[in-house]
């Protein structure tokens, strides 16, 4: 268990380099459109939580909080409606007809002036997409990078309980995001945490059509929140293996499937379309040089070495197993130790989706 002096230290460290800055009318019409013609066209897309999570530990660390005592975790109790697909990724952009949303000078310049810094370049681009949808998502960082062990080469969990931690600032990419949704919800925005999750929260207000923020996602707790009827949040049928994709037989509307059997039906103003943008930065030649040769990098076993050793000097003792990326207990115990347990506080406006625990 935690010491409040130790919770209120964790919070501070998750602070984004500077407050997130709103932004309107991000994309033009026709970017928007086509956007979503390769949403369309290039489906079916899975679910996010299948994509990215191999059990409830997993999930658990890229998040802040903890189950209930006597709450079995499951990856069941997060099983949403809310799917993804990549733009970009690695420097490149997947789909020749968005070059031009992927190779943006106005988001580099943005993305500089948010760091105070000298360079950029375009990362990674990924929209997440859905109908009316619960949110069971307490608050989360996105995957931060770190030179030598990034999204690209280590779970998710891993680098997310690397952020948290505190441990690695020297090795922390400097990233900054462009997240931009396209919702008509009157009640769905974003909540976020600015000054650590102990701190009051701040939300962008809905409706969130055409408005972004500029972010540092990967130190920054924040959450979407849930949109559409509450009956339809959840639709029945929803499984890990439900899929979404553009409806064949109507341009304005999208289905959720399992296999041949559609489970839900909505028209394209129901959705709540989100575009994800990210860039990293360098604050002078010195550090792109470091972060492009290579010379001062991470590894794996480095990073889960040092928040063992960390987490021993203050009484909790870990055996690292053999295989130590996909072992649940020591994921769970991993992320215990630097797991503060969640926003202190939600608004009113946008409480935490209810779950159903048997």
């Amino acid at each position: 268990m935690l010491t409040d002096e130790r919770r209120t230290e964790l919070s501070d460290i998750l602070r984004p380099a500077s407050p997130p800055r709103e932004i309107d009318n991000v994309y033009t019409d026709d970017q928007r459109e086509r956007l979503l013609d390769v949403v369309r066209k290039d489906g079916p897309w899975r679910l996010i939580l299948a994509q990215h999570f191999a059990s409830p530990e997993e999930l658990m660390a890229t998040m802040s909080g903890q189950f209930p005592a006597g709450v079995t975790p499951s990856l069941d109790l997060f099983l949403i409606p809310s799917f993804r697909g990549f733009l970009a990724n690695h420097g490149t952009v997947l789909y020749p007809e968005l070059h031009d949303c992927f190779y943006n000078a106005e988001f580099l310049d943005i993305a500089k002036s948010y760091w105070g810094a000298k360079y950029a370049k375009p990362q990674m681009m990924l929209f997440n997409i859905n109908g009316p949808c619960a949110n069971r998502d307490p608050g989360h960082l996105d995957s931060p990078s770190f030179r030598g062990v990034r999204y690209e080469n280590a779970p998710t969990w891993l680098v997310s309980v690397m952020g948290k931690s505190g441990l690695f600032t020297d090795y922390l990419i400097k990233m900054a995001q462009v997240i931009t949704w396209f919702s008509l919800d009157e009640g769905s925005g974003f909540t976020y945490w600015p000054d650590g999750p102990l701190k009051a929260p701040k939300r962008i207000q809905p409706p969130v059509y055409n408005r972004g923020v500029v972010v540092q996602n990967e130190m920054l707790v924040h959450r979407g929140e849930a949109n559409g009827p509450l009956d339809q949040q959840i639709p029945a049928g929803l499984t890990f293996d439900t899929v979404f994709a553009g409806d064949p037989t109507s341009r304005d509307h999208w289905v959720l499937k399992n296999g041949d059997d559609v489970i839900a039906r909505h028209h394209t103003d129901e959705l709540r379309f989100l575009v994800h943008w990210s860039a990293e930065v360098y604050q002078d030649f010195d550090e792109l040089k470091k972060n492009m040769d290579h010379s001062d990098d991470l590894t794996i076993d480095k990073a889960i070495d040092m928040m063992v050793d960390d987490l021993g000097k203050r009484g909790v003792k870990l055996d690292i197993p053999s295989a130590p990326l996909h072992d649940p207990a020591f994921i769970g115990a991993l992320n215990a130790g630097y797991d503060l347990g969640g926003p202190a506080v939600y608004p009113d406006e946008a409480p935490l989706s209810a779950f159903q625990f048997s």
